[in-house]
């Protein structure tokens, strides 16, 4: 297996672990946040929000080798905003954590679910929608994975911000039809590419021997006289 393939594998598993994560510590919180003492189900959901946090670094990781090549600015800007999710999760993991120790009827319970819920919307919602314009680019400008794919995330990407936007202004709330609808390109377009990945890997161009690659594909494939 070479290593292009083995960091598209490692890529496409963690962007599936992310799936694998997410829905189940959603349903598991759930409780604990409208009122109910669950702690037992909100302790393990808080542990699959952590164990989602390293994933989604894991993916940007994974993914800077091979981005890289198409366009450097792009791939580190995604390492820094996935990054930057992964902080947000981890920040209202620690609300859940505070939140399981109190108790949902504590004085301060109210504090800590509106700080995980803002923690929420600022990682899985507004940095979820920069990761696909930047990442969506990347593999679009250097045909990596089929067009489709790249595409749903940069059509996802303004929706979902704008969505986010709408709930920081009080339009509608996260938890609402608006926001599940412009969720689902987001999701699709990660999902997508994660099996994609996973199953196919990438197509990266041969560049020459000694060519540049940091400063994209269309160089390095100048640089070995195939344009």
């Amino acid at each position: 297996m070479t290593t292009d393939r083995r960091l598209a594998l490692w890529a496409g598993i963690l962007y599936l672990a992310t799936f694998a994560t997410s829905f189940p510590a959603l349903a598991l919180k759930t409780p604990l946040l409208e009122g109910s003492d669950e702690p037992g189900l909100a302790a393990l959901g808080t542990a699959l929000e952590i164990a989602l946090a390293f994933t989604c670094v894991g993916t940007a990781i994974a993914l800077l080798p091979l981005a890289r090549r198409i366009s450097e600015p792009l791939a580190v800007g995604f390492v820094a905003s996935r990054t930057i999710e992964a902080a947000m999760i981890l920040s209202g993991a620690l609300a859940l954590i505070a939140l399981i120790e109190l108790g949902p009827t504590a004085a301060g319970a109210p504090v800590l679910i509106e700080l995980h819920d803002a923690a929420f919307l600022l990682g899985p919602a507004f940095m979820a929608s920069i990761n696909a314009a930047l990442l969506g680019r990347v593999m679009l400008r250097g045909r990596l994975v089929p067009r489709i794919i790249p595409l749903i995330g940069l059509v996802g990407a303004p929706l979902l911000l704008a969505s986010s936007f709408g709930v920081v202004l009080g339009a509608w709330e996260q938890v609402s039809p608006v926001g599940a609808l412009t969720a689902l390109p987001i999701a699709a377009w990660e999902l997508s590419l994660g099996l994609w990945l996973t199953i196919r890997g990438v197509r990266m161009p041969a560049a020459a021997p000694g060519a540049p690659v940091a400063g994209g594909v269309d160089d390095a494939i100048a640089a070995s006289g195939r344009v």
